[in-house]
């Protein structure tokens, strides 16, 4: 729906019809007349500015594929994209760097849209041990990492609840971002090796899925949860999120303290 080839019809046609919203839905939400939009779906006019950045937020389509929106409308970007080493984006790298660190003696890691690492802390090194060095040679792939037989996969407890858990995640971002790339990584996860699902562990009362590791011959349990910026209008920015894992119990929460003391800096890696 991005590439240079697509009209701006076209991409908007194919984020609306992603979005599953009929022409007189996407006109009634933007305010626009069904005749007007079906007129510019069809390439007998061009949008205006304000509109291209209308439809894109009723449809919320990423920063990034709002800049290919305009660009193909005839207008230039409106969110600005900056490689994460930009001085420009001093601040954001030190809040992330100050979120990494913070979170030792536990685990945590920031990757970007494609789940690339960009930065990890100290906590996350000696849960990689046995990890086949192709995995963690640059750029590391957090989800192949994780899932794929010579990573973390052969040490996963609840491995099919985890890899379930992980893909379903994945589909759900696919389907926001439209992004081929990384529909090409879940499929390229999917044929991966899956267990069956009788080591399931129903924690939680469901609600939450835990990731169960071996580590060391103990059994250590983790939460997740996923940290965004808020309100970015920069691409990069909007497009990081920092994966943070808490200890689901005690024992993992001791285990994790003596693993990793003294704790050490944290360390970009992108």
């Amino acid at each position: 729906m991005t590439t240079a080839e697509a009209t701006i019809g076209d991409q908007l046609r194919g984020w609306r019809q992603l979005r599953r919203m009929s022409q007189m839905d996407l006109a009634l939400e933007a305010d626009v007349s069904t005749r007007h939009l079906s007129f510019v779906e069809s390439g007998r006019s061009r949008p205006s500015r304000e509109m291209v950045l209308r439809l894109a937020e009723r449809l919320e389509v990423p920063l990034r594929a709002r800049n290919a929106l305009l660009l193909a409308a005839g207008h230039a970007p409106a969110y600005p994209e900056r490689k994460l080493d930009d001085p420009a984006l001093a601040a954001a790298r030190h809040a992330i760097e100050l979120i990494l660190k913070g979170h030792e003696p536990f685990p945590a890691l920031a990757v970007d849209r494609h789940w690339t690492l960009v930065a990890r802390n100290e906590a996350v090194p000696p849960l990689l041990a046995g990890v086949a060095d192709t995995l963690l040679a640059p750029p590391i792939n957090v989800l192949r990492l994780s899932l794929h037989p010579q990573g973390l996969a052969p040490r996963i407890v609840n491995l099919a609840e985890w890899r379930a858990h992980l893909l379903h995640r994945l589909s759900e971002q696919c389907i926001a971002s439209g992004d081929p790339e990384l529909a090409r990584l879940r499929d390229e996860l999917e044929t991966y090796p899956a267990p069956s699902a009788g080591n399931e562990r129903r924690s939680y009362a469901g609600i939450i899925v835990p990731l169960i590791l071996e580590v060391g011959g103990q059994q250590l349990s983790f939460l997740s949860t996923t940290t965004i910026f808020g309100t970015p209008a920069e691409v990069t920015l909007s497009e990081l999120a920092v994966e943070s894992f808490f200890p689901a119990d005690e024992r993992t929460a001791a285990a994790l303290s003596q693993l990793n003391a003294p704790a050490g800096r944290s360390s970009a890696l992108g």
